[in-house]
């Protein structure tokens, strides 16, 4: 049984698109740029990857993509979540075939199951692989929050269910799960603006969007803040304040895949319906707040 442990700067990947098909080479692009800039871990078909609207097969060739691209240099965690438990084994078990190291497990969105709906659920992925288990906490997208003494009854049973990304943007929260857990769960900031606040509180790195766009400063962020000079940290979190704020203008990821096709990082900025191009208005706030960036350095 696997206990590795992820920290530091994870990409959440998005998932490019070419003419409405998944595209293979920008993927591998991407995960050579990420691993370029320093990147300590690549999460891909996330909520930032589209996975609710990928075909298994797409999910399954995006993994297979990163993984065989990466090639062991940094790991590599699959999104595997569902409102369905038996989908969510299936995923599990498709992408661990891949030979992900670990996986991402979103709280089961729309059923709004009990806690004890919850535990069960993710006790069932647990029996289902050794390898780690980073549990996805986004209450604004899943209408329930994985209760506390949740985690710690799946820490208890479970030595892999050992991370949470924590998306609930609540620093109360985050000292609520360090003062209850400790080091035996690795806590992730799921919010980019959130990052420097959650570190500060035992936090130990974040499952990054903006990362898709710019890797390196968020990686020498997020370091700055692992040995405690929050000097630098919180430099570094000011000047890149107003690109959280605008990679987030609309819903994630159509600001930063408008953002990487401007800088050339991918060929096309398609997203799949329901997601609407971003709009006239947010695309001119978000190149001012670019422009504003590189003009920065």
């Amino acid at each position: 049984m696997s206990t590795l442990t992820f920290t530091g700067v994870m990409t959440a990947m998005i998932t490019p698109f070419s003419e409405g098909k998944f595209s293979r080479d920008d993927m591998a692009a991407i995960t050579e740029q990420q691993i370029a800039g320093g990147v300590s871990g690549l999460a891909v078909v996330g909520t930032t990857g589209e996975a609710s609207t990928l075909s298994f097969e797409e999910h399954i060739e995006a993994v297979r993509c990163v993984v065989e691209t990466a090639a062991g240099r940094v790991p590599v965690i699959a999104g595997a979540g569902s409102n369905s438990t038996a989908e969510a084994l299936q995923l599990t078990k498709l992408a661990g075939d891949v030979g992900v190291d670990g996986f991402l497990h979103v709280a089961p969105y729309y059923n709004k199951p009990t806690q004890e709906g919850l535990f069960r659920h993710f006790s069932a992925v647990a029996d289902a692989t050794d390898k780690p288990i980073v549990l996805y906490s986004i209450p604004s997208r899943c209408g329930i929050e994985i209760g506390v003494e949740t985690v710690v009854r799946l820490r208890g049973r479970y030595p892999h269910v050992n991370h949470i990304k924590e998306a609930g943007g609540s620093c109360d929260r985050v000292d609520a799960l360090a003062a209850a857990l400790g080091d035996e769960v690795t806590i992730l900031c799921g919010d980019d603006s959130l990052t420097l606040p959650f570190m500060s509180l035992g936090a130990q790195g974040v499952i990054s969007v903006a990362s898709n766009f710019e890797v390196p400063g968020l990686v020498a962020m997020v370091n700055a803040a692992l040995r405690d000079d929050y000097t630098e940290a919180r430099r570094l979190h000011r000047k890149y304040l107003p690109l959280f704020r605008d990679l987030f203008i609309e819903s994630n990821p159509v600001p930063v895949k408008a953002a990487m096709k401007r800088a050339g990082m991918i060929r096309s900025e398609e997203t799949r319906l329901p997601l609407a191009p971003l709009s006239d208005e947010s695309r001119a706030r978000l190149e001012a707040t670019l422009a504003a960036l590189e003009k920065e350095g």
